[in-house]
């Protein structure tokens, strides 16, 4: 429940050779069930799956007399679905400690401008009092 298709590409073309396979072992049609169960998918992921499937035109869901069934229709536009690449927690994670690293960066910068305008402001401060000390 609450499951989320991680890739849809590579989903797709699971179920598509599983419509296939199921097809030839029991020269029937599979369900919705039939493909999940085969591919170890709930059936809520597996109805979502081919429900994304049914809108692309890859598969056909008709529903009879036997049941909801699951026919192939042109597996070739599978290829149309971007394929997304998962990105590892490891990247992810290097990723935001390269940002936070820069924000640090920029920070360092700005303390260290303002520590330098400080610093110039001082020194001009004690040369002029300095100055007005030495014409005394």
């Amino acid at each position: 429940m609450g499951e989320k298709i991680k890739n849809l590409y590579y989903d797709a073309h699971l179920v598509a050779a599983s419509i296939r396979l199921f097809e030839h072992q029991n020269h029937t049609p599979p369900s919705i069930e039939d493909i999940s169960r085969m591919l170890s998918f709930s059936t809520e992921q597996g109805s979502l799956l081919c429900k994304k499937m049914k809108d692309r035109n890859i598969i056909d869901i008709v529903e009879g007399a036997f049941g909801t069934k699951l026919y192939l229709l042109n597996h070739l536009l599978i290829e149309e679905i971007k394929q997304e690449e998962p990105e590892s927690s490891i990247a992810s994670e290097v990723k935001k400690f390269q940002e936070s690293q820069k924000m640090n960066e920029q920070k360092f910068q700005a303390i260290r401008a303002e520590h330098k305008k400080k610093q110039k402001d001082l020194f001009a401060k004690l040369n002029d009092q300095l100055k007005k000390n030495l014409e005394k």
